[in-house]
């Protein structure tokens, strides 16, 4: 078959198939809360809200449905930041859907842990905290803690799967995220950080790239992981860590091409693989068009 007959035909196929986009949107993680010595352990931050309709979606929701679109538009793609100590992360955004950053971990101005996409953890100071609420369908509650008991590690930011574990005496675990094989291969998103603790105890942060509370040996709490939408880890006394950056991944018939008219985004394409092309956008804000 002549190259002129196969581009025709690939062109009737464009016009016969129809434009359904699968996706993957996980927004920012959030950030750790900031501790300060002798007087108050961050609580882990939430991780990043997490929409998809392949393989699974966050919050214990079912799977969402794919978008039909028209060519040749602009669709408008936005991949959140994760946010510094003490600042929630940042929406991000594909078409109509919007995936919402993750509440930061509470901290000795403000105890509780913040609502997000998922929640993050109270602080571990001289009275009850409550964990943030996670955002329906996209993630879970963070932990709150129950400051009467040793070892004083902050609550747990919440994960897309699983909420955060409370601190005071018990575990201060960040919530685990949620797994998807939208790509093809399954990764781990949205994992929730650990709390911060003034003794050697750590609580573990949640798969998909949450970020580990600090302690008397490292008093700075570590950032999610970019691209995975990771809440950060609560600080003892200092720090809390950022949270990591989120991701927009789509999944589309590879009779289409797409493109990024106006510049602005980072993206990477893979495929032709069993009839579908996956673009992976892991940083910035612009828009995207199919033809």
């Amino acid at each position: 078959m002549s190259g002129a007959l196969q581009a025709v035909l690939q062109n009737q196929r464009s016009f016969i198939d129809p434009l359904t986009v699968n996706y993957l949107v996980v927004a920012g993680g959030g950030g750790g809360g900031q501790g300060e010595s002798g007087l108050c352990n961050g609580g882990g931050a939430g991780a990043g809200g997490l929409r998809s309709t392949v393989t699974a979606t966050g919050g214990g929701g079912t799977l969402e449905t794919a978008l039909t679109l028209t060519a040749s538009t602009n669709y408008t793609v936005t991949v959140g930041a994760g946010g510094a100590q003490n600042t929630n992360g940042v929406d991000s955004v594909f078409s109509t859907i919007t995936s919402t950053g993750g509440g930061y971990g509470g901290n000795r101005t403000n105890k509780n842990g913040f609502a997000g996409g998922s929640g993050g953890g109270g602080a571990a100071i001289d009275s009850l905290s409550t964990g943030g609420i996670g955002t329906s369908g996209q993630g879970r509650n963070g932990g709150f803690v129950n400051p009467q008991a040793s070892p004083y590690v902050g609550g747990g930011g919440g994960g897309s799967s699983v909420a955060g574990s409370n601190g005071g005496g018990s575990s201060g675990n960040g919530g685990n995220g949620t797994a998807s094989s939208i790509t093809g291969s399954s990764v781990t998103y949205a994992g929730g950080g650990s709390g911060g603790s003034n003794t050697e105890y750590q609580g573990t942060p949640g798969t998909g790239g949450g970020g580990q509370g600090g302690n008397t040996n490292s008093t700075v709490g570590s950032a999610g992981t970019a691209n995975l939408g990771g809440g950060g880890g609560g600080g003892t006394a200092t720090t809390g860590g950022s949270g990591g950056s989120g991701v927009v991944i789509l999944k589309y018939p590879d009779t289409f091409t797409i493109s990024n008219p106006g510049g602005g985004l980072t993206l990477s394409t893979a495929g032709p693989s069993g009839g579908f092309k996956i673009t992976s956008v892991t940083a910035g804000t612009g828009n995207v068009s199919f033809a």
